[in-house]
């Protein structure tokens, strides 16, 4: 927890938001994860998804740190990204066009273009999506989990009917663990309910974002969020391009996809054996001090 004044930027993807401090114009606060968990308030702090760090570093324009509204470190955070990408290049710590950024998963390829003072459109190149089960991590005998049963749904539930669940379930890995059901309804999902118990299921060792997907046609899906750390938000650019891979794998959408979020769209495109790439807005709330409590 930081004692001194804090300066911070509010900024969303998609209504992903997060606390944002900007490490290269100060230090870097001393307990990021007990930081993360007042400042993240949505009643008694600036309120947000999380926390995070835009760090100096030798191997990218920018490192980025990523924590939970919980305090828990993540690896990746795919809307999260493309507002460190716009805050690099509006600061001018890079220029517009292609810059890359440090994350958990390894160094990604982006390019930012602005759209206005405080907004851009960036595309990141989320790298190769891991389907090993033991590297999502997912407690799973089968090698790859591609419409695979799950335990977590051990009997119908009441809402089945009206979402028309396919309690089948396809686990992806884009630097953090993602699972992803079907459903004809998405809106009919008790997602406060179910989210947390998928969320902590002993299937996933180490937690995991579940998504509810339903399919409006071959090249767009409608999608609901619980993430891991952080509850249901309004989008989530790894979860999205998970999305994008199981819909492929599945034979539910093509190789180009549009997802809609309750915060927005994000364009997705994936070929088995490549890289996915996600396109989206970035756009600075505001700035502020946190002096703490």
């Amino acid at each position: 927890m930081t004692t001194s004044p804090l300066p911070f930027v509010k900024m969303h993807g998609l209504g992903n938001d997060y606390v944002y401090v900007d490490c290269f114009a100060g230090v870097a606060p001393l307990d990021p994860p007990a930081l993360a968990r007042v400042i993240s308030d949505r009643h008694r702090g600036v309120g947000g998804d999380g926390l995070i760090l835009v760090q100096p570093t030798d191997r990218a324009a920018a490192r980025m740190r990523m924590f939970n509204a919980d305090g828990s470190e993540s690896a990746m955070c795919g809307n999260g990204v493309r507002c460190v990408a716009h805050l690099v290049v509006s600061r001018g710590y890079a220029p517009a066009g292609p810059i890359t950024i440090e994350t958990g998963r390894g160094v990604l390829d982006l390019v930012v273009e602005p759209t206005g003072r405080r907004t851009s459109r960036v595309r990141v190149d989320m790298g190769e999506p891991i389907l090993e089960s033991s590297l999502i991590p997912v407690a799973h005998a089968a090698p790859r989990i591609v419409a695979a049963s799950c335990d977590a749904f051990h009997s119908p539930e009441s809402w089945w009917d009206a979402a028309g669940l396919d309690p089948r379930m396809t686990c992806v890995s884009m630097g953090n663990p993602h699972v992803v059901f079907w459903c004809r309804d998405v809106a009919a999902v008790p997602l406060d309910q179910i989210g947390p118990r998928i969320e902590h299921h002993p299937l996933f060792p180490e937690r995991v974002n579940a998504h509810f997907v339903e399919v409006l046609g071959p090249e767009r899906v409608r999608m609901r969020t619980w993430e891991r750390g952080s509850g249901i938000t309004q989008a989530c650019g790894t979860g999205a391009s998970a999305v994008c891979v199981a819909g492929v794998l599945g034979g539910k959408t093509g190789e180009r996809l549009r997802a809609e979020l309750p915060g927005g769209d994000l364009d997705l495109e994936w070929t088995p054996g490549g890289h996915v790439f996600m396109t989206g807005p970035a756009e600075e709330v505001f700035e502020g001090v946190w002096y703490g409590s």
